[in-house]
């Protein structure tokens, strides 16, 4: 969505479309975030702050793909306003962002494992 801000010549038809496409995958997040919700009372307090910030990214990636599509509704000719490029970039770097937090989160997880494993392997005692 990044380069839509900046490239003139793609058609606001191809932003609706596009705009549509993220607005489909941040509703999938949403769902899979409601559910995470659900039982995030139960789940180990690093798993509760993956999911407190993957829901934070996600909650701003949806508000600017709303905003974005209204514009778009409103102004298919003005696609180059600073208000508009700006949902578009927030878009982009908030999805970045969400991206980002999940994988570390991921890499954590799958770190702390290891350690489990390689502790247990070596028989030391976990104080």
């Amino acid at each position: 969505m990044a380069t839509f801000a900046w490239n003139p010549q793609i058609s606001w038809q191809s932003h609706a479309f596009y705009l549509e496409r993220v607005k489909g995958h941040i509703n999938a997040v949403g769902e899979r975030l409601a559910e995470l919700q659900q039982i995030r009372g139960s789940v180990l307090p690093w798993q509760q702050e993956a999911i407190s910030r993957v829901t934070s990214h996600a909650a701003q990636v949806a508000a600017s793909t709303e905003a974005a599509i209204v514009y778009l509704g409103e102004n298919q000719g003005r696609l180059f306003v600073p208000d508009y490029r700006d949902h578009l970039t927030t878009i982009a770097d908030r999805s970045e962002d969400m991206h980002q937090t999940v994988s570390q989160f991921l890499n954590y997880n799958k770190a702390q494992q290891q350690f489990q494993q390689l502790q247990q392997e070596l028989e030391l005692a976990i104080d």
